[in-house]
């Protein structure tokens, strides 16, 4: 949350970015203003509302640009704080939309998915980085809600695969016979954060979630 604004008051560094962005400033208005009574005809002057609206024109544009510079300078801060905020996650356990899995070579990933439904049956299926399948598992009948599969980083002959990211898609059907859609989680322990991009990447391994699809956080 952001607690303080600092904004750019400085009267010079306002005017000359105004300038750069419209054009023109106020003291280029005012000379234009100034010029305009100097050399108006003294037998048809200028109507006195019109000229009260011109300036009445310049000061709503100026505090236009003047709110548009907060507003910046009001998002740059919230993005600072949001950058901040995504550091302090790691090495906690994170759970997200998504479909991938890291595979350090040691210890199982587990593979978190849930079921609007109960499923009659139920299948894996877990693929490399090139689309290729890597692995199946019959998971029989489940019943609705979070679910999760400990995959041990083998493939369907037994050999254990490299560490590195993996996708995994859930298949199932009900009793009668129709599909279920399982909405699959992206989990682990965040170990990095990736701050080059507009939004806050949060590294897991190699796998990386956006912090937009976070949906808890634990210890």
């Amino acid at each position: 949350m952001v607690s303080t604004v600092t904004s750019t008051t400085d009267p010079t560094a306002t005017a000359a970015a105004m300038k750069k962005s419209l054009g023109m400033n106020k003291d280029d208005f005012m000379k234009l203003f100034i010029a305009q009574l100097q050399y108006q005809d003294p037998l048809k002057p200028q109507d006195a509302s019109a000229m009260l609206d011109q300036l009445s024109q310049l000061s709503l544009v100026e505090q236009s640009y003047n709110s548009n510079t907060s507003l910046n300078s009001l998002l740059t801060a919230q993005n600072n704080s949001i950058s901040l905020t995504a550091v302090s996650f790691i090495g906690k356990d994170v759970k997200a939309n998504g479909n991938t899995a890291t595979l350090d070579g040691s210890s199982s990933a587990s593979l978190e998915f849930n079921l609007p439904s109960s499923a009659a049956s139920a299948q894996i299926t877990v693929t490399d980085s090139a689309g290729n399948t890597v692995k199946t598992a019959a998971l029989g009948s489940l019943a609705s809600g979070d679910r999760s599969f400990s995959w041990d980083g083998r493939d369907s002959s037994g050999v254990l695969l490299p560490a590195g990211s993996y996708t995994f898609a859930v298949t199932a059907t009900s009793a009668s016979g129709s599909a279920i859609k399982a909405t699959t989680y992206t989990t682990g322990k965040i170990d990095g954060v990736d701050l080059s991009g507009s939004t806050p990447w949060l590294t897991i391994g190699s796998t990386s979630v956006a912090l937009s699809d976070v949906i808890s956080l634990g210890v």
